[in-house]
């Protein structure tokens, strides 16, 4: 009979019995509880505490499978006073397991400054892999995923989040942003202004659950769908990268040649149109026409020169 790979043994050393002094980052479902694997099962079982970012869903999590384990709050808003305390624990001979509410913790969450703070303090840490929401949109998107940019949630405000905006339309590879669903009809709106409206988007929610929806649009037959339909479900969206867009809309291979048309201060001029602040719009053409930001203002004092 063959051994169960949780329990088996080498010697006397114990396979995936957690580590003394080691933080585990445990991947958690991203709604459904069934895709919790049997290693993160046994880490959270045998850890010595679970640190959450919100212990009420960490202890439904934990009551499914039998397991009851002290959870401390490691969040947001308290992770510069208790990551200090946690490593305390750590480095006194505990292992401790660190989740967020669902997926991988440390990514686009507060656990990425606990990781930092312990391999500052000589830490080990290891990770318990499992579902990640980015990673599973990108692979039912239909968009390329031979290259990818992890980009999170946009920024609020206005001047980074134009400044933001003009840098994802420039992005070659595919992106994967997070969406809230109160705020996905006006996110989509910045996208199709910015990106233009015939760029490709798959809108993933509820992935894993009952109403697990992926819709495959583009960003201005997004736009249109949900004037319609009030989005419902936390969203994950796929966009389509600069190349691809531009190999399949057959739009010129280097675009500087329409830039270079524009003379210099008219090329900052469009930018600013776009809401962009003078600073970064003078950096948006440079980079256009493969300019560093000083060589870039040469041409502009020239062109003031020469008027």
């Amino acid at each position: 009979m063959l051994d169960n790979p949780m329990t088996a043994t080498t010697g006397n050393v114990e396979k995936n019995k957690p580590e003394p002094s080691t933080l585990y980052l445990v991947a958690t479902p991203i709604g459904n509880a069934a895709d919790l694997s049997p290693r993160a099962q046994k880490i959270l079982s045998e850890c010595d505490f679970v640190a959450a970012e919100d212990t009420r869903n960490t202890r439904k999590l934990l009551g499914l499978y039998g397991i009851k384990k002290e959870l401390v709050s490691y969040h947001d808003h308290n992770r510069a006073a208790r990551g200090g305390s946690i490593c305390d624990r750590l480095e006194a001979g505990e292992c401790c397991a660190l989740v967020t509410d669902a997926g991988m913790p440390a990514v686009s969450d507060p656990g990425e400054d606990l990781v930092r703070l312990c391999a500052a303090r000589g830490i080990s840490v290891r990770v318990v892999p499992g579902p990640c929401a980015a990673v599973s949109a990108l692979a039912l998107s239909a968009i390329s995923t031979s290259r990818f940019f992890f980009e999170g949630f946009l920024p609020v405000g206005n001047t980074e989040r134009a400044a933001r905006l003009q840098q994802i339309k420039r992005q070659e590879a595919t992106m994967i942003l997070y969406e809230a669903p109160h705020k996905l009809a006006h996110t989509l709106r910045d996208l199709a202004r910015t990106l233009g409206e015939d760029r490709r988007i798959a809108l993933c929610r509820e992935m894993t659950k009952l109403n697990e929806e992926t819709l495959r649009l583009s960003l201005g037959e997004a736009c249109a769908y949900f004037e319609q339909r009030e989005p419902r479900g936390e969203f994950v969206l796929v966009l389509e990268g600069a190349a691809d867009y531009r190999t399949r809309t057959r739009a010129p291979e280097r675009e500087e040649e329409a830039f270079l048309a524009l003379s210099p201060s008219a090329h900052v001029a469009l930018y600013e149109k776009e809401g962009l602040p003078h600073g970064d719009a003078v950096k948006a053409a440079a980079a256009d026409r493969g300019l560093s930001k000083s060589d870039f203002y040469r041409l502009l004092v020239q062109e003031k020169e020469g008027s």
